[in-house]
This record gives C-alpha cells, sequence and structure tokens, in this order.
C-alpha cells in the first residue's frame, strides 16, 4: 500500500487547526474572567516589559484574576502544541507548493520559514514559564524574560504569516495573469 503525504499533512492541518480554535475558545472565558477584574488580559501581561508593570496588573487582578491568568496560561500550552503544529505544516505545504511550482525565491525562503511554526511555540512556552513564575513571585528577571520570549514569539508569528501571504499572493498573481493570457 502506498503512503499518501498529503493526506496525512491535510488531516494534520485539520486537526491541528480545529483544535488551535477549540483551545483559542477555551481560554476565552479565563481572558474575560482577567478583565472582569478591571485589569487587562493576558496579552498585555506578556508584555509588561518588567516587574513593576507586572505588579500593577497583578495588583489589578487580585487573587481571581491571577488565578484566571494560571487557568489561561495551562490551556496556553495545549493551544501552542495546537497552532504550533498547525503553523508547520502549513509552512512546510507553501514551501512544498512553492518548490512544485517553481517559485524559487519563496521554495528558497521557505527552508528557513519551515521552521517558524515551531520556534514560535518554543518561545510561547518559555514566555509562559516566566509569566507563571512572575504570578508566583518568583522576582524582578521573570517578567522581563516573559516580555523577550513573548515578543520573539510575535516577530516569528509575523514573520510566518508574511511567508504564507506572500506565497498566496504569489498564487494569486499567477492565476490572474494565466487567465489574462488565455
Amino acid at each position: 500500500m502506498r503512503h499518501d503525504p498529503g493526506v496525512t499533512r491535510r488531516t494534520g492541518l485539520i486537526a491541528s487547526g480545529i483544535a488551535s480554535v477549540l483551545l483559542l475558545l477555551a481560554m476565552s472565558p479565563a481572558d474575560n474572567r482577567m478583565k472582569d477584574t478591571g485589569g487587562p488580559g493576558v496579552i498585555p501581561f506578556e508584555l509588561t516589559g518588567g516587574q513593576d508593570r507586572a505588579d500593577e496588573i497583578m495588583a489589578e487582578w487580585g487573587e481571581d484574576g491571577k488565578d484566571a491568568a494560571r487557568e489561561s496560561l495551562w490551556i496556553d500550552f495545549g493551544f501552542l502544541i495546537a497552532y504550533g503544529t498547525f503553523l508547520t505544516l502549513a509552512l512546510r505545504a507553501t514551501r512544498d507548493a512553492a518548490a512544485k511550482r517553481g517559485w524559487r525565491r519563496l521554495d528558497a525562503l521557505g527552508a528557513a520559514a519551515i521552521w517558524l511554526g515551531a520556534i514560535c511555540a518554543g518561545f510561547d512556552a518559555l514566555e509562559n514559564v516566566f509569566l507563571l513564575l512572575t504570578l508566583g513571585g518568583a522576582g524582578a528577571a521573570a517578567p522581563l524574560a516573559a516580555t523577550i520570549f513573548a515578543s520573539l514569539k510575535f516577530l516569528f508569528l509575523a514573520a510566518s504569516i508574511a511567508y504564507l501571504l506572500a506565497a498566496l499572493a504569489t498564487l494569486l498573481l499567477g492565476r490572474r495573469s494565466a487567465e489574462q493570457t488565455t
């Protein structure tokens, strides 16, 4: 029997995409509970930059908000696995499509781009560890480390999205020019 990697990749994309959406939805109530305290959601906490702002946010949240933040961060470990898998599969599929179509630049960029999903998830995991340490009162270095890892996550996420959009634009422009010549 012949192995078809396209079916496996497609199944993986669907499964990890569904898991990403479900886990994002699972985090939403915790984020709402953080905001119900009068404080921000988890993303501003990821980007505090230091202990002073982290302390301000945690004071705004109180114990209920901090409990909600912990819940959100633990769920986020599952989310980062799901979206990291989805991004990795999508980036690999895009690079394979670029190679198949002879898009040399996108194929060459894809050699690096295929790792971006895993890199994002790795930085997200490190960020979560330092945010949990911050919530536990670990000290001044934890919020700064969390901000650094969150910033790197967002940077590599933006690069992932840019690569996927460049391939989509190339595909659409290629179809448009092919339609115009026929």
